[in-house]
């Protein structure tokens, strides 16, 4: 991600059909940042969230992160350690040039571009700890962060607040939102983030999932073998998942 700004001058003027580049169809796309030095994520970011899990909205960013060997490409296969996994769709953003102390009002000329996400989330293991949830390992099982299709350049998304979003299983829709009810805007996530550690190029950030979340549904509802999750986020296309118990030779 260091060369980011080369790979947009060469994006920008190739001819994609005079270089004869490959086709490649979704399932043969990897995750489109598969080593980031640190993925960020976001807890209790969206204002109707909070509201169904019956939490007070934060007056600071709730930070976590996913480890770096739960990323996950566009389409994938995911097995389900529990019976309570649940689907949080996010918008995630990567970085192009990190640095520390980060201006809010220039923050978004440090980032590369946006993809969609997935934060999975096994609520049995996040919540085994009582009072001490364990956001980052209930979060970080094999294929519990699928990002993707690819990265869609920073210069194509002309107000990342204002983006919808969307997930459903099968025919289900489970959430429909849009990026201009976070309660911490991008902007100030990657300003209070770099306040604190420094941010390098490549890093991720999942900055939160509007509500619709399985954990806040009366009775609560999880995933099961043979559902198929798709997520989407306006102009930035859509990843897919397909779930299978775990153990199985599928995976």
């Amino acid at each position: 991600m260091s060369e980011w700004e080369q790979l947009k001058e060469w994006a920008h003027a190739v001819d994609f059909e005079k270089a004869q580049v490959q086709a490649l169809t979704l399932d043969q796309l990897d995750a489109p940042v598969p080593s980031p030095r640190q993925i960020f994520a976001i807890g209790m970011n969206y204002k109707d969230h909070a509201a169904e899990v019956n939490i007070s909205l934060p007056t600071t960013p709730a930070v976590f992160t996913k480890y770096v060997s739960s990323l996950t490409g566009a389409i994938a296969i995911v097995e389900l350690p529990s019976e309570s996994v649940d689907w949080e769709v996010e918008l995630v953003a990567v970085i192009a040039s990190g640095g520390r102390n980060i201006p809010r009002e220039s923050a978004l000329e440090h980032v590369a571009g946006y993809m969609v996400g997935q934060d999975l989330s096994d609520r049995d293991l996040q919540f085994a700890g009582g009072a001490a949830s364990q956001f980052s390992v209930a979060k970080s099982y094999k294929g519990f962060a699928p990002t993707g299709p690819w990265i869609t350049s920073s210069d194509q998304i002309e107000d990342p607040s204002d983006l919808s979003m969307r997930c459903s299983r099968g025919d289900q829709v489970l959430q429909l939102g849009s990026t201009k009810n976070l309660v911490f805007d991008l902007p100030y996530l990657i300003h209070y983030l770099s306040s604190v550690v420094e941010l390098y190029p490549g890093d991720l950030i999942f900055t939160g999932t509007p509500d619709g979340v399985g954990f806040g549904r009366s009775p609560k509802e999880y995933l099961v073998p043979g559902d198929e999750l798709i997520s989407s986020i306006e102009g930035l296309g859509g990843i897919r998942q397909r779930f299978v118990s775990r153990g199985s030779s599928a995976a």
